[in-house]
């Protein structure tokens, strides 16, 4: 089941879909009164005899490190160390801790629980993400853009576990000048954990949970010599159980080492390897029928599932990455970083075809189509990078450049039998054939290689206004074997600019545009490849920082333009294969307020809340998307309890709309209301080294749809887990 490009249809809009005016005076709202509580918050917490925050000295390599539930500063965006206020874009960081108190052990439950980014599950075991209506195929791992994802084949990606991860860092809008290619919705960067201690410290956990859920994880760091000036770090997991479906089984292990050594007081060097492997018995490949055959909505249990008891989908993916990085005597910094991927897919599965619909009586009519796929990614990439300060004109300013190289293998091979059908899809147990699977045959062969320079610079204008631009050359290369043999290339330069003011310590505005391109495989009438889809992004609005970078809050207002998206031509003459157009003036807009940090010394808080229109030619499109996200999760030390932490939060989204469906009336329309789910947490620190944490998901069992398409499936039912930690 391939994803397939922008298909345009008309439909009502969802009541969430507000107009602009409407919904920018909403954010107005919001924002002023999250600003203005963090104000009253930050008033109360420095003036009279309220409690302050406790005063943090940080030196050295500390200087950036997370606090907490934000991060004082970051390279993402433009390669610049820049605060969050500094950066002209809206940027989400979620920190180690805050990963720890959500139980976000799995990136898709980072991302889900990121403002502006909502998840498409396909199945059980595929999702993709979306934000500001675009999917997201741009990720960095420690900076480095190593890949695009083809939305086609799907590599276990939102299974990884983020034991292994510092941090995760979102930029949504377009981030072309260090990505290269991609979608201009957003970008993420997955950044690693490091040696960082030079005394041996550690901890173990262990977790229970629903669906006889367990799992053990270790993370140890330990010095390699007498000085410590070389240091190591393992961390490794092992976790089973966890499936709400029949018949199904869940298993993951994922190892991590890296050496961190210090080799002169300003050369570092670190080497490091990452291995993730996971297993699910009876997958599901596609999800529930939403009606019957005589038009009735279904409503079967959430435990229902479609998968033959045969099937199984698996993931293997190792990582090695180096990291040199020297730091000179007046503050530049070289750094030389380099990746090596190898990841593996293996999942035979069937689906139920969307056209064939139950019996709402005896569940005959449903007809299943099977594929056994494997495929192979490796990915080599390297990128150098000189960053540092310079006076100009009697201020200081600063700049970066450097040029990146990475090259894509992907190999692809399948088979089948013939597809059957369910005597009583209702009722059916798994029971399916499993015999006669043809010899593997190659399916598709691709690679992509990007050549890459960039720089970017900040210049001081004057006290209150910086300016940073840059520019990225970017040499794309590809190639595919998929029908025949296609060869592409295409090269872009594309632009970074932004404006940022400071209105005192505090407060900010900005304004910035970014562009973002993606080449496409997609030809037109007379076979010719279409040029690369462009996107675009204008981006304004205003940033806060208290308590010296502790809390950070932004507001913004987007607009994105993206030309030359592939549309496919039907009813040609003569026609044999699909072939497409370009179309130009798909538009989105909308804006985003998010307040995260320590909003006093006892209370963690990360709120957002986004919403966009995304039409092209007056129509909606995406409308499977929801158009509205609100998240909120907080963490309360207690006062009168010392080794108490409560907190929970809520994730909030609108309705979605999925059109042009085969249903009982033929094209259909099927619409899955706007719904709330409540997370709670609560941990307690027995003493130092002991604590036990408790996270309860989906608190009030809510029943939905995570994905509308041509079927529907649905969202996890409630979950407890627990975890006991013995830190030393």
């Amino acid at each position: 089941m391939h994803t397939l490009p922008l298909s345009r249809r008309t439909a009502a809009r969802p009541a969430a879909a507000m107009p602009m005016l409407k919904g920018l005076t909403l954010c107005a709202f919001v924002s002023s009164a999250l600003f203005a509580s963090a104000d009253a918050f930050a008033q109360a917490n420095t003036t009279g005899n309220a409690e302050t925050l406790d005063t943090v000295t940080v030196t050295g390599t500390n200087l950036y490190e997370n606090v907490g539930y934000t991060r004082r500063s970051t390279t993402a965006g433009t390669g610049l160390t820049l605060s969050q206020r500094e950066l002209p874009q809206a940027i989400s960081i979620v920190t180690e801790q805050r990963i720890r108190d959500q139980n976000l052990d799995t990136i898709e439950g980072v991302l889900t629980n990121t403002t502006g980014i909502s998840a498409s599950h396909l199945d059980s075991e595929r999702v993709s993400f979306n934000s500001r209506g675009f999917r997201i195929n741009s990720y960095q791992y420690d900076g480095i853009p190593t890949l695009n994802r083809d939305g086609r084949w799907y590599f276990g990606e939102g299974r990884l576990n983020t034991a292994i991860y510092d941090r995760v860092e979102v930029i949504r809008g377009a981030n072309g000048l260090v990505t290269g290619s991609g979608n201009p919705g957003a970008s993420v960067n997955f950044v690693r954990k490091h040696a960082d201690s030079r005394e041996f410290t550690g901890s173990v956990a262990g977790t229970l949970g629903s669906w006889d859920q367990q799992g053990v994880t270790a993370d140890i760091t330990t010095p390699l010599t007498a000085s410590g000036d070389v240091r190591a770090r393992f961390i490794g997991g092992y976790e089973e159980g966890g499936a709400h479906l029949d018949r199904q089984d869940k298993r993951r292990n994922f190892g991590y080492a890296v050496i961190d050594a210090d080799l002169s007081d300003a050369t570092t060097l670190s080497v490091g390897f990452d291995y993730q492997d996971s297993h699910t018995s009876s997958p599901t490949w596609g999800g529930l029928p939403l009606w019957f055959s005589d038009g009735t909505p279904t409503d079967y249990s959430r435990s229902f599932s479609v998968a033959p008891e045969w099937s199984y989908y698996d993931f293997e993916s190792e990582k090695v990455f180096a990291n040199l990085e020297h730091r000179f005597a007046n503050d530049w910094r070289l750094r030389v970083s380099a990746t090596h991927e190898e990841t593996n897919m293996d999942g035979k599965l069937a689906y139920p075809y969307e056209a064939t619909l139950p019996d709402r009586v005896d569940g005959s009519g449903v007809y299943f189509y099977t594929g056994w796929n494997r495929g192979e990614r490796t990915v080599d990439a390297v990128d150098v990078q000189a960053s540092g300060p310079f006076s100009l004109f009697g201020r200081e300013h600063e700049l970066v450049v450097g040029g990146n190289y990475s090259d894509q293998e992907n190999d692809y091979e399948n088979t089948f039998i013939d597809g059957f059908q369910v005597d009583d899809f209702n009722n059916w147990d798994g029971s399916a054939p499993n015999e006669g699977w043809a010899p593997f045959a190659p399916s598709e062969a691709s690679s992509t290689r990007q050549k890459a320079f960039y720089t970017a610079g900040r210049f001081s204008l004057a006290d209150p206004l910086t300016l940073i631009v840059g520019a990225r050359y970017t040499d794309w290369t590809g190639f595919t074997q998929f029908r025949s043999y296609d060869r592409q290339s295409k090269s872009q330069v594309t632009p970074y600019g932004g404006l940022v003011y400071d209105f005192n310590d505090t407060y900010s505005a900005f304004a910035s545009y970014t562009e973002i391109f993606e080449p496409q495989n997609y030809q037109d009438i007379n076979g010719a490849y279409l040029d690369p889809v462009e996107g675009k992004n204008y981006e304004t609005g205003v940033k806060a920082a208290w308590f010296d970078g502790l809390l950070n809050g932004s507001f913004s207002v987007f607009r994105i333009e993206q030309d030359n998206v592939a549309s496919a031509l039907t009813s040609l003459p003569g026609q044999t294969q699909t072939v497409y157009e370009s179309i130009d003036g798909l538009v989105s807009e909308g804006f985003e307020v998010e307040l995260s940090g320590a909003v006093t010394q006892d209370l963690d808080m990360t709120v957002g809340y986004s919403h966009f229109t995304a039409t092209s030619d007056d129509d909606d499109f995406n409308l499977n998307q929801p158009r509205s996200l609100f998240n909120l999760f907080a963490s309360y030390r207690v006062p009168q309890v010392q080794n108490l932490t409560l907190g929970g939060g809520v994730n909030w989204q609108s309705g979605i709309v999925a059109t042009g469906l085969s249903g009982p009336n033929g094209n259909d329309t099927y619409e899955q209301g706007s719904y709330t789910l409540a997370n709670a947490f609560g941990r307690y620190q027995f003493t130092p080294e002991l604590s036990l944490q408790v996270n309860v998901r989906n608190l009030f069992d809510e029943k939905y749809y995570t994905y509308v398409s041509g079927y529907g499936v649905y969202g996890l039912p409630r979950s407890i887990t627990s975890t006991l930690t013995y830190s030393f």
